[in-house]
């Protein structure tokens, strides 16, 4: 079977590694010369993405590309702790939750895929794709054409793949958040946590790497689209200036990432046709942290409807596999947006019922999305590749 992957990213790469370890010719074609790059901040993956990468025989290369992170502190704007739980994961779950700069999961997951026999083409944009029978023709902007059995669209939230499967597809909107990161020194930060703020100008995540470095991502709430030009360190440090950690750390920060905006996508009605399919953000960016996590799910879900079908009937198991966990996922991550945007009275509302609810219904609440083993549940139990764990 011909694979024709669009992305080189998380999904794109996952992607390629599920296909060859089914046997599948796979070329993934990217956009831009390096697939990897500096782009975006940190990211973590936890238990549910861990365990898909296990399948995939990739765990111990991406543990080595970053570190674990075994709990999580959420914090109101007044200091106050609100919750102190497993981070990504039930209590007692061995796979503690990694966190790494997302470029180098890419990097790791586009190595692998590279040594498991895929082809990777850069430099590559998809504005077409025709099919004819049993084949489809990816057409790029160079004038490459390719055929294949298959394109899997894994080309992110501005997905060229998505408008041509559906020219109706919605568009991405501006989420309410910018994010902005960098990092700090000479803080004291207790390591192996992840410190997440609810502030009153946005969410602020910081945590202690290995080498003492301070890792920070400020998740701006602003109601109109802000001109990125105008998001500077001085700026972010007003917006913190009251929330005693984020101040310290963004006062000894010597390091600043580009900022971004957050966006969401309108669910997807079309996700597949016969031979052409949408993995990852390119059919459901999901946030919450869960991004690269679902992406890996997904990429493993194709692979082993594909190892028990044919082409067609293969995607719609996938989608059907797929389309209700992503969409409670969704839901999940839109609460998570409106807990860092909250106003003042329901800042207050929060901080009075987190502390509760978490020691009440936090594990009994995510277990649905840690606990999940994407590999179950199919005619052919064995892993893609055996465990190296």
């Amino acid at each position: 079977m011909r694979v024709i992957v669009i992305g080189g990213g998380v999904a794109g790469a996952a992607g390629a590694v599920a296909l060859r370890r089914i046997g599948a010719e796979v070329t993934v074609y990217e956009a831009y010369a390096d697939p990897a790059g500096q782009v975006g901040s940190f990211l973590s993956l936890a238990a549910n993405g861990l365990r898909g990468l296990d399948a995939l025989g990739c765990l111990e290369t991406v543990r080595q590309a970053g570190f674990t992170v075994p709990r999580q502190r959420l914090w109101a704007e007044t200091g106050r702790l609100l919750g102190d739980t497993p981070r990504g994961r039930p209590a007692g779950d061995s796979l503690m939750s990694v966190t790494l700069m997302r470029g180098r999961l890419v990097e790791a997951l586009r190595a692998e895929a590279v040594r498991a026999g895929a082809r990777l083409v850069t430099g590559q944009r998809l504005v077409g794709a025709v099919t004819e029978g049993s084949t489809v023709r990816a057409e790029f902007d160079s004038g490459l054409t390719a055929e294949a059995d298959l394109l899997v669209g894994a080309d992110g939230i501005w997905s060229a793949t998505r408008q041509i499967l559906d020219p109706d597809a919605p568009e991405p909107r501006y989420a309410g958040l910018c994010s902005a990161s960098g990092v700090a020194h000479g803080v004291d930060v207790e390591p192996g946590v992840f410190n997440m703020v609810f502030g009153r100008g946005g969410a602020f995540i910081y945590l202690a790497a290995p080498d003492g470095a301070v890792w920070w991502a400020a998740q701006v709430a602003s109601p109109r689209q802000p001109d990125l030009a105008s998001v500077d360190l001085d700026l972010v440090e007003r917006l913190y200036q009251r929330e005693r950690m984020p101040a310290a750390v963004l006062a000894a920060a010597t390091e600043w990432h580009r900022p971004t905006l957050m966006h969401v996508l309108p669910e997807i009605p079309v996700w597949r046709t016969d031979r052409t399919v949408l993995v990852g953000d390119s059919g459901h960016p999901v946030g919450a942290g869960q991004g690269a996590s679902m992406a890996i799910e997904d990429a493993i879900v194709l692979a082993r409807a594909l190892q028990e079908n044919d082409v067609p009937a293969a995607l719609a198991v996938y989608e059907q596999k797929r389309r209700a966990r992503v969409a409670k996922m969704v839901k999940s991550a839109s609460a998570n947006r409106d807990a860092k945007t909250a106003g003042p009275i329901t800042r207050r509302a929060r901080n009075l019922v987190m502390p509760v609810a978490m020691k009440l219904f936090y594990e009994r609440g995510t277990s649905w999305l840690y606990t999940h083993d994407v590999t179950e549940g199919w005619q052919n139990t064995e892993r893609l590749v055996p465990s190296r764990t």
